[in-house]
């Protein structure tokens, strides 16, 4: 790869953080570093830090794309390998805050916080049946996908208390999960799971892995938690299972359409959680994404593979 003498912060990273406050925290890395826009020429630029991807990326001439997210399938791989673009990602940096976000949900549901606060919004005063809630500690999770994400999850479970399987494409043993299946055992990996946690990567396999037989594998009582991606669960088959008491519930960060289409049937259902593909988000985003941009700039220049490469 050339040297990297100018890098480009593109605009749509003001979805998760300021683009002014990421390119100040690279201003010391060596390139120049400049916030570029959908109208802007890019083809002064080496290298580009994006959160959305647009076609004119790939005739830009850049050498370098880095996704300030962890998933990264809205880029064509092919067109970019073509072209001889690296494609790096930010994998690796959101285990602890998207865990918390996924147990959070889980808590929310055990303890009823959801409920008390749509009473609190209608100005009500609603005590729980005395058998609505219940304690994590003797409860169960299977988390589907035991990467970062999936660890990240694993982890705060286990230290609540709960009992925690796992499903992993090599079923070797991870630090907190008592037992890990292969993917072709997830319905008996699920079966017995108050809550399903899904934290897989969306790639063909992983493309509505739950849906009406896996939602027919749970327990009537079970609640699923998708911090993964939209299409990892078949939307249409979440609501008839909603609506056939299949499972008692959802944890919902992510959706098949984002933002969240207004008549969608999910916003009103109060066993249903909805957050807008948040998971991730904390105070630090900018500063994880931009270590991992600066080693790979240090790496760049000392000739070394780029890390978190994925093209």
């Amino acid at each position: 790869m050339p040297h990297i003498s100018t890098l480009g912060v593109h605009e749509s990273v003001d979805e998760v953080f300021p683009a002014a406050v990421f390119r100040d925290a690279l201003a010391d890395a060596g390139p120049s570093v400049e916030i570029v826009d959908s109208d802007d020429d890019l083809t002064a630029l080496d290298a580009l830090v994006t959160f959305e991807y647009e076609e004119y990326f790939l005739d830009a001439g850049l050498d370098w794309i880095h996704s300030i997210q962890a998933g990264v399938d809205r880029f064509p791989f092919d067109a970019l390998q073509e072209r001889g673009i690296a494609l790096t990602n930010s994998t690796g940096i959101h285990g602890d805050v998207v865990g918390e976000t996924a147990v959070g949900l889980m808590l929310s549901f055990a303890r009823r916080l959801h409920a008390h606060r749509s009473n609190q919004e209608r100005g009500e005063w609603v005590k729980p049946a005395w058998d609505d809630a219940f304690p994590l500690r003797r409860e169960s999770a299977c988390v589907v996908g035991l990467g970062t994400l999936g660890r990240g999850i694993a982890t705060r479970a286990s230290a609540l208390g709960m009992d925690v399987t796992g499903v992993k494409r090599t079923p070797t043993p991870v630090d907190g999960v008592d037992e890990v299946y292969p993917p072709e055992d997830l319905h008996d990996a699920i079966a017995d799971a108050r809550f399903v946690a899904l934290a897989v990567p969306l790639t063909d396999d992983t493309e509505k892995m739950m849906s009406t037989p896996e939602f027919e594998a749970m327990r009537d009582d079970a609640y699923v938690i998708n911090v993964a991606r939209g299409p990892v669960v078949d939307q249409s088959a979440l609501v008839d299972a909603l609506d056939a008491s299949e499972i008692s519930g959802a944890g919902l960060d992510v959706f098949e359409t984002e933002p969240l289409p207004a008549d969608s049937t999910l916003w009103d259902r109060d066993e249903v959680i909805l957050t807008p593909h948040a998971a991730g988000f904390n105070e630090e985003y900018y500063e994880r994404v931009a270590t991992i941009v600066r080693e790979n700039l240090r790496r760049q220049r000392e000739g070394e593979s780029l890390t978190n490469r994925v093209v």
